[in-house]
């Protein structure tokens, strides 16, 4: 998978494109059986299977210009230690090894996958206990600013 031209998911077998923009996803990613949050947020109602093989719930938030964010939900591990141990596995499956491992909150590490306009995250931080988030997020283009007198 290029993850740099958007997000392969294995079952359902669909391309979802970072250039999606929500109208388009709105119409052609229907069979995803979702749910339409706030703010641009979409919900899948049935269970995906993306990574390597792992059934997970996805959301994807979008920004104006198109897709923004893909994150994972429960992978139904009965525990945090089971469900990060097993995210870990089957993001390494995908993505190989991070491109930077560091401490993080209540104990596990925080691991980032970097790649051209993307990033991917794993990590456990503190949301009215122990929180564990998988992201997959596009970088947004920097815009150049123009001070006056420069062509």
């Amino acid at each position: 998978m290029d993850i740099s031209k958007g997000f392969q998911i294995e079952e359902p077998n669909v391309f979802v494109p970072w250039d999606t923009t929500e109208a388009q996803f709105q119409q052609t990613f229907e069979r995803l059986h979702l749910l339409q949050g706030k703010y641009g947020y979409y919900a899948t109602t049935t269970r995906c299977t993306a990574l390597s093989g792992l059934s997970v719930g996805l959301g994807f938030q979008f920004w104006p210009q198109g897709l923004a964010e893909l994150q994972f939900g429960s992978n139904s591990c009965p525990d945090l230690d089971t469900s990060y141990e097993l995210f870990q596995r089957h993001l390494e499956a995908t993505f190989g090894p991070p491109t930077l491992t560091r401490p993080g909150d209540e104990g596990y590490p925080d691991h980032t996958w970097t790649f051209l306009g993307v990033e991917v995250r794993h990590y456990v931080s503190e949301h009215f206990g122990p929180a564990e988030s998988v992201r997959i997020q596009k970088m947004r283009p920097l815009k150049l600013v123009k001070h006056p007198g420069e062509n």
